[in-house]
């Protein structure tokens, strides 16, 4: 009988963390589609594409313990933070190119490697990729883009670690008045 318990307590914990990630999502996308484009807007399309860029930095950095979600906040800012710098010294020059986008993800390689976070290569390059493949539906003023994905992710990383810390507070708050019942 005890496993049984064991394992609705598993299975609720379970639950509770996915439907706290669902409304975290719901929160960063609704901060970037209605709260920020009231604020800034280039375009409708572009307002959605926000909101599935925090979303998506959302999803990333909610992770189980508050300890774990903050490290892949930094690696999710770290990888964010150097395409943002590549993506908006090269809009400012040049347009989209594919050449151009391929280059910025091997410098972005060369950068975070050199700066001792080889794992944020694939989130730097994928980054690079987002933002230069908008750039490329979006001409003018394309270089914009690294400026508004910056601010997506940094909201997405926020509420991403806010619900982490708030699950994992709930979780021991409720072991603990769990433990205090069955004493």
């Amino acid at each position: 009988m005890l496993n049984i318990q064991k394992q609705d307590a598993n299975a609720g914990e379970v639950v509770a963390r996915g439907a706290l990630l669902a409304i975290s999502c719901v929160i960063s996308y609704s901060l970037i589609t209605h709260i920020l484009a009231s604020t800034y807007s280039i375009s409708r399309d572009d307002d959605l594409l926000g909101g599935m860029w925090a979303v998506a930095a959302t999803i990333f950095v909610y992770r189980y313990s508050h300890a774990e979600s903050v490290h892949a906040a930094l690696s999710r800012m770290a990888a964010t933070s150097v395409s943002f710098a590549l993506c908006l010294v090269y809009l400012l020059i040049f347009p989209f190119h594919v050449w151009g986008m391929a280059a910025l993800i091997g410098i972005g390689a060369i950068v975070v490697t050199t700066m001792g976070r080889p794992d944020d290569t694939i989130t730097t390059g994928i980054t690079i990729a987002v933002v230069m493949v908008v750039a490329a539906l979006s001409p003018h003023d394309a270089w914009r883009q690294p400026i508004l994905r910056l601010v997506d992710t940094a909201v997405g990383v926020a509420v991403g670690v806010a619900a982490a810390w708030i699950g994992a507070n709930a979780i021991r708050m409720t072991k603990l008045i769990g433990r205090d019942n069955s004493a």
